[in-house]
C-alpha cells in the first residue's frame, strides 16, 4: 500500500493507493501540523487494521510537510510538491486528461493539465480564509459549516445587485439574473443569512470567475474542483449557472477534498486511470 499525506498546518488528510483503489481517506485536526500527521496516521492504520510491514512508501505533501524531517514511523518517506499532487489527484479521480484544477482551500490554485504534463499556473487569494475571515467580522462567527447552513436560509436577491436590477433588458451574453456587484445591493437591516449566502456566493463566484480567466488562451473549457470548499451544498447551484453562462464544464469528483493526498501517493508511480463518479455541469 502507498500512503499520501496532505499535511496542512492544523488539518491532515490521509489516504491510501492499493491496486488503484483508494482506501478510507480521514480528516484529522489538531494544534500543530506534526500532532495533526502523527495523530491522523495512528488513526488510520488502527481504524483500518494495517500493519507498518504492509506500506511500500510515505508521500507528504502540503504547507504542513514542511514541518516533517524525519522518516514517519520509520518507513521510507518523501515529499512531493503540492502542486504535482493536486494535479496528478484531480487527474485520476476524474478521468480527465485535459484541464484546469482549481484547488480551492484556504486560498485558491489553478493547475493547467494537459496529458502528463502538469503547470502551476497562478491562483488567488481568495478560498476558505476569506470566507472564514469575512464570516467571523460579519457574523461573529469562524465556522464555515455553521455559514453554509446559514446560506442556505438566505436571499442572494437582498444582496447581490443583478443585471435585472440595473437594465430593462438583458445584455449581450449576460441574463437579467446574472450578477452585476457582488453585496452591491446589500442595506444596513440585512439578515444574517442573507449575509451568510452573499459571503459564500462571492466566494465561489469569484474562484469561478478567477478559474475561466486563467484558462484563456489555453483551448481548455474545463474545470476539476477539489478542497475542502467543494463540500459546500452552494457549489451545486453557482457551478452550474456559471457553466451555462461561459459554456464550459466544473466537475467535482468523489474524493474532491482528498485529492491532493491521493495525489501525493499516485506520484510515486504511474497509476492506470479509473472510471469514477463525478458530478458534472
Amino acid at each position: 500500500m502507498l500512503i499520501g499525506i496532505d499535511v496542512g498546518i492544523s488539518t491532515t488528510k490521509i489516504v491510501g493507493v492499493k491496486n488503484g483503489e483508494i482506501i478510507s481517506p480521514i480528516r484529522i485536526t489538531a494544534v500543530d501540523p506534526v500532532t495533526s500527521l502523527y495523530g491522523a496516521f495512528g488513526k488510520y492504520l488502527y481504524d483500518n487494521n494495517i500493519g507498518l510491514a504492509d506500506i511500500e512508501q510515505v508521500m507528504l505533501t502540503g504547507v504542513g510537510s514542511a514541518y516533517i524531517t524525519q522518516p514517519v514511523y520509520g518507513l521510507p518517506t518523501t515529499k512531493c510538491d503540492e502542486f504535482v499532487a493536486d494535479g496528478l489527484g484531480a487527474r485520476y479521480e476524474s478521468g480527465i486528461d485535459n484541464a484546469i484544477v482549481v484547488s480551492m482551500g484556504t486560498g485558491t490554485s489553478f493547475v493547467k493539465c494537459e496529458g502528463k504534463k502538469l503547470e502551476h499556473i497562478g491562483g488567488i487569494g481568495t478560498g476558505g480564509g476569506t470566507l472564514q475571515g469575512l464570516s467571523r467580522l460579519l457574523l461573529n462567527t469562524s465556522d464555515i459549516k455553521y455559514v453554509s447552513e446559514l446560506a442556505t436560509k438566505g436571499n442572494l436577491a437582498n444582496v447581490n445587485l443583478l443585471i435585472g436590477d440595473i437594465s430593462a433588458n438583458p445584455l449581450p451574453g449576460l441574463p437579467m439574473d446574472a450578477t452585476a456587484s457582488l453585496f452591491g445591493k446589500v442595506q444596513n437591516n440585512a439578515s444574517h443569512e442573507d449575509i451568510a449566502q452573499g459571503l459564500v456566493c462571492m466566494v465561489l463566484q469569484s474562484i469561478g470567475s478567477a478559474s475561466i480567466l486563467a484558462a484563456q488562451g489555453t483551448g481548455i473549457d474545463e474545470f476539476i474542483l477539489i478542497g475542502n470548499l467543494t463540500l459546500l451544498p452552494q457549489c451545486h447551484d453557482i457551478f452550474p449557472a456559471m457553466a451555462k453562462l461561459y459554456g464550459v464544464k466544473f466537475h467535482i469528483p468523489k474524493h474532491s477534498e482528498f485529492c491532493t493526498a491521493i495525489g501525493a501517493a499516485l506520484s510515486k508511480c504511474e497509476t492506470k486511470i479509473y472510471d469514477r463518479h463525478i458530478d458534472t455541469w
